[in-house]
């Protein structure tokens, strides 16, 4: 019998002073910087955008042309056979959709011109930043995220499924208009969700290769495994999900008519460049090593990496420790010199 998802964590914030959506005060680092997901029900049920949803689609669609101007965005589109899915084609040699810059009000039209369709073709915006598209929406419709600085984000399309994807950044997914099912995995989950390429993605983002709807576990039978740590959760206007950093997501549109907006922030210096280059750099220098000497490098990165505390520089004299010390903006702007100049060789 197939496991089901076991439901996310949640607290009810239209009960809370704490947790309010209006931005009168921070949300708290407990939520912003936890380890397991969070389901905050009804966190921005005050943004006038989600009363407008509340009310109607159309009224929805109505209060967000009153923000736009004539920004394009890249649209996806995809044949109504695909079931909104956004995935590859049969072969993986391309993908089931194809991607053109629009107006974004063009987009609104082709919503609004499908809402009672009983198959209608896939239309989609995704990780769109709100302030270029929609200026004057946050003025309305914001976090109070406190000293972080956060991207925001708008989603909008119609009945889509994005398969089961992750993203470095922390993430607070708010549901603004329609409904959406969120199914998360914890990342060591990996080996059994099935990736895809890392290099060659529908939307950046390697993704996990099962129709998590219709999961076939005779050809990827691990999956099995993965549903028994699958948590999961549906959340309407005004509801919003942490989602931490790392965890895999995949994530449904359940209406006609669907609008997220999430912020997106990182718990690490701005210097800091994003671990899949290191990975991407790992497999073409360490992966096919002979075992002997692969198994030594995971020891180096062990020691300097993986269980690093400061104590493997202490008997360097601190003048002497180059890469060893801590890391600066400066610091990294020399290392990432010295790593060109040595891939440029």
């Amino acid at each position: 019998m197939q496991a089901s998802p076991r439901a996310i964590a949640e607290i009810d914030c239209e009960r809370s002073r704490q947790l309010r959506g209006d931005g009168s005060q921070p949300l708290p680092d407990e939520i912003l910087a936890a380890t397991e997901p969070l389901v905050l029900r009804g966190l921005v049920a005050d943004w006038p955008l989600v009363r407008a949803a509340r009310q109607s689609a159309p009224a929805a669609d109505a209060y967000l042309r009153r923000f736009h101007r004539d920004a394009t965005v890249l649209a996806t589109h995809a044949l109504p056979e695909t079931g909104g899915r956004i995935f590859y084609n049969d072969d993986l040699s391309g993908f089931n959709f194809t991607t053109q810059m629009v107006g974004f009000g063009q987009v609104l039209d082709a919503l609004r011109a499908h809402l009672d369709a009983a198959a209608p073709p896939t239309f989609y915006v995704g990780s769109t930043t709100v302030d270029t598209c929609l200026p004057g929406l946050r003025a309305e419709n914001d976090l109070n995220f406190g000293a972080r600085d956060p991207l925001a984000s708008i989603w909008i399309g119609n009945r889509t499924v994005i398969p089961a994807h992750y993203d470095v950044p922390d993430n607070l997914a708010c549901v603004a208009a329609g409904r959406r099912r969120f199914t998360l995995f914890p990342p060591e989950q990996l080996a059994n969700l099935y990736v895809g390429p890392l290099d060659f993605t529908p939307a950046g983002q390697s993704v996990s290769l099962v129709d998590l709807r219709r999961p076939d576990l005779v050809r990827f039978p691990r999956f099995a495994e993965a549903l028994r740590h699958a948590r999961a959760a549906e959340l309407g206007p005004g509801d919003a999900l942490f989602i931490p950093s790392m965890w895999w997501h995949h994530v449904e549109g359940l209406e006609p008519f669907n609008i997220l907006i999430n912020y997106w922030w990182r718990q690490s210096p701005d210097w800091m460049d994003t671990p899949f280059n290191t990975l991407l750099l790992a497999l073409m220098t360490v992966r096919d090593l002979p075992p002997a000497q692969r198994a030594a490098w995971q020891e180096l990165f062990r020691h300097y990496v993986f269980e690093s505390d400061g104590a493997e520089a202490a008997h360097i004299p601190q003048a002497a420790r180059g890469v060893l010390a801590p890391i600066s903006n400066p610091g990294a702007r020399a290392l990432r010199a010295q790593l060109l100049k040595r891939l440029n060789r």
